[in-house]
């Protein structure tokens, strides 16, 4: 399993071969393949190479899935005694990535991809129960009530 730390838009990302990444919005279509220009460190198992301050060699592609959107961040500003009360907020717009390729370019290499085990479903037999039919009782109303008049 390979591992890059990249940078994009100013941040710093950890990629790793057949996952997803969400970085700041990029200006690529859905489908579009692109390289990261600035790899700042691979590791493969047991190698290391560090960039100073990156490492030319190496190119991460990745393929744009999705532009989603983050969590809603809510802002609150109070000032006690002033009737002052300001509520806003946004939601931060993201690009996630398939990080499909870490090495150096021309190398063949097959990517793990991740997969997630199906769950095992466990069938259960459901044996129905014979219902039993209650004995009706009388009811009250057939009977004729007795009403004296005076």
């Amino acid at each position: 399993m390979r591992i890059a730390i990249v940078e994009s838009g100013g941040k710093q990302y950890r990629a790793v071969e057949g996952s997803t990444i969400d970085v700041d919005r990029l200006a690529y279509e859905v489908g579009k393949k692109f390289d990261f220009e600035r790899v700042l460190l691979m590791a493969d198992e047991d190698i290391v190479m560090v960039g100073t301050p990156t490492v030319g060699e190496i190119i991460v592609s990745a393929t744009v899935v999705d532009h989603v959107k983050g969590p809603k961040v809510t802002s609150f500003k109070y000032r006690p005694k002033k009737r002052i009360r300001v509520k806003g907020g946004h939601r931060h717009f993201y690009t996630r990535l398939m990080i499909n390729f870490i090495g150096k370019p021309g190398e063949e290499r097959k990517v793990e991809v991740k997969q997630e085990a199906p769950a095992k479903v466990e069938t259960v037999e459901v044996v129905e129960e014979p219902k039993v039919e209650k004995p009706k009782k009388a009811s009250k109303s057939s009977t004729p009530k007795k009403t004296d008049k005076k």
